[in-house]
């Protein structure tokens, strides 16, 4: 575990603290005071961003630093936007993805600056990841309003599991086509840059896992709607931990072969 004694990482650590205060401001029942807080991190984390796109002198979104950094600082306005229009519920569970998120950032990945290879230097690059981060992110918040339904369903709580299942539903199919978008800008970019659409990368089949598992998430729901939340939320739990798995442990198994080794 090592501490990242820069500005860099000062700005990761003082967003981790405000994002376990506003934890605690949300367990105590500080709703008002927890938003803040919640909020005030994203502010933080935006200059971190900011500050690291200085440093490297192109977006930063392509180590494993720069990538949990940019989900850390999505948490809170992608939390806002499902929050107002897509029925969520939870802000604490919100909060808590964007601190797990920066642990990492802030002691474990490494801030060396990489050289941008030549495959990377393209116009797809900032869209491709851009709209992979956005698509996790959200689907990474059905992911706890899927947790949160299952506990309400075995509680009895029939309102609140209901709608939670749909605001699940709801952040699922905003998601999705992100997600969607991210698989087909990464298949062109692969042709132009490797000459194949695909290649049978690690990273490649990983992403196409979670890809037919939402796919099979909104087939299901279609078919029976919220009359089987309970499998509903296993889908979209299972669609996450397959996003885990792609972000997570496939970047660091194959951190020295497939076409996708840079990125970590």
């Amino acid at each position: 575990m090592a501490i990242k004694a820069t500005m860099l990482g000062l700005l990761i650590y003082a967003a981790m603290i405000v994002l376990l205060a506003a934890v605690v401001a949300y367990a105590a029942r500080r709703g008002r005071w927890g938003d803040r807080l919640f909020g005030a991190s994203f502010v933080v984390l935006a200059g971190a961003f900011v500050l690291r796109w200085i440093q490297v002198e192109h977006a930063p979104l392509q180590s494993l630093l720069e990538v949990f950094l940019c989900l850390g600082m999505l948490s809170w306005p992608l939390w806002q936007f499902c929050r107002r229009y897509l029925g969520a519920d939870g802000p604490a569970g919100a909060a808590v993805v964007g601190l797990v998120l920066l642990f990492p950032v802030g002691f474990v990945f490494s801030a060396e600056s990489q050289h941008l290879p030549p495959a990377l230097r393209s116009w797809l690059f900032v869209p491709h990841v851009a709209a992979y981060m956005v698509a996790y992110m959200i689907l990474t918040l059905a992911s706890v309003q899927a947790v949160m339904q299952l506990a309400a369903q075995g509680a009895g709580e029939v309102e609140a599991s209901v709608r939670r299942e749909q605001a699940t539903y709801n952040m699922v199919l905003l998601g999705f086509p992100l997600l969607t978008l991210g698989l087909a800008l990464g298949a062109l970019w692969g042709q132009l840059a490797w000459g194949d659409y695909w290649g049978w990368d690690p990273k490649e089949l990983w992403s196409l896992a979670t890809f037919l598992v939402y796919l099979e998430y909104l087939h299901f729901r279609a078919m029976f709607g919220s009359r089987r939340a309970r499998v509903n939320s296993i889908l979209a739990l299972v669609g996450g931990v397959l996003i885990v798995i792609t972000l997570l442990w496939v970047n660091l198994a194959s951190r020295f072969t497939g076409m996708h080794a840079y990125t970590t």
